[in-house]
């Protein structure tokens, strides 16, 4: 009787994880996560862009947790974590070393990994390292050439209007960013291109808690005012060499640009790439069950082919 029952539990998959909000230490601070479902699987960890932002817009993705368990955290220095001002951990290699131990505290074997925007980075990065824990990618509004999604911000910038126009001339000139013109400047873009429909307590955390020298050091003053160290950042030479499967996603209207986003896809082995209508960047807000859908579907189909290997 023993020997039918630990076969039986060997046969539901990886264990489940305990469900609800908490806090593990990682190198720098604490770092806040919130694990939900109860079905046993593959778990999903979500990576949530910035850098220096939170997961707070990352929620409608705790859906997924219909079908598996899915890890949500705030990356060290935004949101529920602790803040940080030590510039030598405002480096991709910290975020991927903070993700690593996230999955050893837990002792995670093998995990999808959705990231948005910079988590998409992040993402590809922690691929690069340690492939054997990842079963797939899931990269929403990738941003994998800044200096292509620079050039493309630059572009759409021309849509906004005149005076939003000339007051990033002239703040760009006088390096002078927390002007009131700029800063408006900004909100329009936010409006036409990152997104249309917000959750406006969801954005107002966001904005509380977003560690804004973690951004600037690394992004710059704003999404097409790229000056950080990330400026030079350029992943597709990579693409090719990426073996897990692999789902693109970007909103219509998405800063990071749909035709950048084709490109991607066009170098990554077998790649999928669905274009989220009506949607701007933040696309968990601005196709909320479309977006889930879509993820979900995904990772079915990986887990079954998965599990048709082992059999």
């Amino acid at each position: 009787m023993t020997a039918i029952i630990l076969c039986s539990c060997a046969q539901q998959g990886p264990k489940l994880l305990p469900v609800g909000e908490g806090r593990i230490a990682v190198h720098g601070g604490n770092i806040w996560y919130k694990i939900s479902g109860s079905i046993r699987g593959i778990p999903v960890v979500l990576l949530h862009g910035g850098p220096g932002f939170s997961s707070f817009y990352m929620k409608p993705f705790d859906d997924l947790s219909d079908s598996r368990q899915v890890i949500r955290y705030d990356q060290l220095g935004g949101g529920k974590s602790d803040k940080i001002t030590d510039t030598t951990m405002f480096t991709v290699d910290h975020f991927v070393r903070e993700l690593d131990s996230l999955r050893s505290y837990f002792g995670i074997e093998k995990w999808h990994i959705l990231g948005h925007s910079w988590g998409t980075m992040l993402a590809v990065e922690y691929y690069k390292l340690h492939p054997e824990h990842v079963a797939s990618l899931t990269l929403c509004s990738a941003s994998l050439d800044i200096p292509a999604w620079e050039k493309n911000a630059r572009e759409l910038m021309k849509t906004l209007s005149d005076s939003s126009q000339r007051a990033i001339r002239a703040a760009e000139a006088a390096k002078k960013f927390d002007d009131s013109s700029y800063q408006n400047a900004i909100g329009e873009f936010y409006g036409k291109y990152v997104f249309r429909h917000s959750v406006q307590a969801d954005l107002d955390s966001t904005l509380a808690t977003m560690a804004e020298g973690l951004y600037n050091y690394m992004q710059g003053p704003s999404e097409f005012t790229i000056t950080g160290t990330l400026r030079n950042y350029d992943a597709t030479p990579y693409l090719h060499e990426i073996k897990v499967p692999v789902l693109y996603t970007v909103g219509e209207f998405d800063e990071a640009g749909p035709q950048l986003i084709e490109r991607f896809a066009s170098l990554t082995p077998g790649a999928k790439i669905v274009v989220l209508k009506g949607a701007a960047h933040i696309t968990p807000w601005d196709a909320h069950e479309e977006n889930v859908r879509v993820v979900r579907d995904f990772l079915h189909g990986v887990d079954s082919a998965l599990a048709a290997v082992k059999q």
